[in-house]
């Protein structure tokens, strides 16, 4: 089992949980926040820190698409272990359906 970062994360990108991985495994992209699934210890400390509730473990249906979805931008986007503002519509946007389509961004974030 691993944790991952789903759709709600985006153009929210709270970091509380970055600073409670023991194992520095998330990854920072422009509007968005993914869990290296093979870095993942599956400790689950994470989970409960976002506000957004937009990490899930992969045991749940139809999680397959998020697990490789996080594998391939935490494979090119850099490491973050500090904790930074939320962005700045992160409140309203939070919960908005359709947020890959409408705002997803494959920059990578500055990390850090």
């Amino acid at each position: 089992m691993t944790y991952i970062v789903t759709e709600n994360c985006v153009a929210c990108k709270y970091t509380d949980c970055v600073e409670v991985c023991p194992v520095d495994c998330f990854y920072e992209g422009e509007n968005f926040l993914v869990i290296h699934p093979d870095e993942c210890i599956d400790c689950g400390v994470c989970e409960p820190e976002c506000p957004a509730d937009a990490i899930r473990p992969d045991t749940e249906p139809d999680m397959e698409k998020w697990v490789e979805f996080n594998r391939k931008y935490s494979e090119i986007w850099p490491v973050i272990i500090t904790k930074k503002d939320p962005l700045p519509d992160a409140d309203e946007r939070d919960g908005e359906p359709g947020k890959m389509e409408k705002y997803f961004s494959e920059a990578p974030g500055e990390g850090g």
